[in-house]
């Protein structure tokens, strides 16, 4: 019976051992004291300077203090209103979005097709008001461009994984991982992996370890529409679930059942 407690005690004790961590692993931007000031301060963060790519859905809106003569540049429809008689009354006039087709084209009224793919938002906006003036306009348009499908997919480790919707066009690796619930202690924060379709179709990936705050002075720090953010488990919550193939299941199994019998036999045979 002591030598049963003795090996019950070992196994419990491995257990603790392969299950533990030092945690320090665990702390984000461990070193963020030592990250020179002016390394920080060559980084540009162009808040909502995202690259259009095929598939982007935009909604781009000409102003001007004459509304009038900008009225053919704005893409609009007329949504008519149901009234409370059953009828249709009056309604609300509704910007229609644009469409980046694959060849990375939009229509734009007046204008015309326009290949758009690979510009910033602001480089966008400049182009179009470029176009506009002087040539149909006699002053220079206000131009304002969004991106009504910024979306970044967290997968893995996250306090809960899934989509993540960027409303102002926007969105950083931090402000991602906030937003899914932080990262589990199980998540493995030196190695996740990005993975980013660029406006020609390339597929980019890259890993970041977030425990080194030198991550935020790379230019994936600022995340794409459409970018991937895998959390890859540690090696402690891999061994927590590690299972037997079923043949060796099933092998367990039986050996079990033939102990037990042994058993059995052996104590109906001390009586």
């Amino acid at each position: 019976m002591k030598i049963k407690n003795l090996l019950l005690l070992a196994v419990a004790s491995l257990m603790l051992i392969s299950c533990g961590t030092s945690g320090d692993e665990i702390p984000y931007m461990q070193n963020v004291d030592k990250i020179p000031a002016a390394a920080l301060a060559t980084v540009t963060t162009q808040a909502g300077d995202f690259t259009i790519k095929p598939g982007d859905m935009l909604s781009i809106n000409i102003s001007s203090s004459n509304a009038d003569a900008v009225k053919p540049f704005n893409k609009i429809q007329y949504v008519p209103r149901l009234g409370e008689t059953g009828g249709y009354g009056m309604g609300d006039y509704s910007n229609v979005l644009y469409l980046v087709d694959d060849n990375g084209n939009i229509e734009f009224p007046v204008l015309g097709r326009l290949h758009i793919s690979g510009m910033t938002k602001r480089s966008l906006e400049d182009y179009i008001a470029s176009l506009i003036y002087p040539r149909y306009l006699n002053e220079k348009p206000g131009v304002e461009c969004r991106i009504q499908n910024f979306r970044v997919y967290c997968i893995g480790d996250f306090g809960h994984s899934g989509v993540v919707q960027a409303e102002n066009g926007r969105l950083n690796i931090i402000e991602a991982i906030a937003m899914c619930g932080d990262l589990q202690l199980t998540g493995r924060r030196d190695n996740i992996l990005l993975i980013r379709t660029d406006a020609n179709g390339q597929r980019i990936v890259k890993r970041i370890d977030i425990t080194d705050a030198s991550f935020m002075t790379m230019p994936e720090f600022e995340l794409q529409q459409n970018d991937v953010l895998y959390v890859e488990p540690n090696k402690y919550k891999k061994r927590t679930v590690w299972s037997l193939p079923p043949v060796y299941n099933a092998a367990v199994g039986i050996f079990g059942t033939a102990m037990s019998v042994i058993n059995f036999v052996l104590l109906l045979s001390k009586k």
